[in-house]
């Protein structure tokens, strides 16, 4: 049985990056990309049920830990993590780009404390969206949590200060280490 099918141990993530299987045998004609609508639809519409029948704050969370698991596979299966800080940097602003995430942009730095802020262009959740006065990226701050836990080794927490969505033209996101 898959890992994605086996219910054995409920609390552990299950999901790996090989359970995205193979894409190029499995779409000989249509490929691996999408249009940014269409994954949007996906997105914005799990969230509407979401928000539904858990209310808006729990399924903000079920967003935040779907994107931090995801943050983790990232980082595990397309990041080089041995790098030194400012490699490492540059290497994710390729990665993101070349997978059509967003342009990344380091703000700040602080390397005492860990606090990071990090700003994403043309952003792959809200990058376009009519002006809705709320930070929508959500999915987010838990994938750039999951790629800096895992950078580190350092618990962080990850917000969105600025979005698209809200009237700025970039989403910008704190990250805060926890154990300092």
């Amino acid at each position: 049985m898959s890992n994605l099918l086996n219910n054995e141990n409920i609390n552990e993530n299950r999901f790996i990056w090989e359970n995205i299987g193979d894409i190029q045998q499995g779409r000989i004609n249509l490929g691996d990309e999408i249009p940014i609508s269409i994954y949007r639809l996906m997105q914005f519409t799990l969230l509407d049920v979401m928000r539904k029948r858990l209310g808006e704050e729990e399924a903000h969370n079920f967003f935040r830990e779907a994107g931090f698991v995801a943050g983790i596979e990232f980082s595990r299966k397309m990041l080089n993590l041995e790098q030194e800080f400012d490699k490492f940097i540059s290497h994710l602003q390729e990665v993101l780009k070349a997978f059509k995430i967003g342009i990344l942009r380091m703000e700040k730095m602080q390397m005492n404390t860990g606090e990071i802020v990090l700003t994403i262009a043309e952003d792959l959740d809200c990058s376009g969206l009519p002006i809705t006065g709320d930070n929508v990226c959500i999915y987010d701050e838990g994938f750039l949590k999951g790629i800096l836990e895992s950078y580190t080794g350092h618990q962080y927490d990850v917000k969105e200060i600025d979005c698209w969505a809200n009237g700025d033209r970039i989403c910008r996101f704190r990250g805060t280490r926890l154990n300092i």
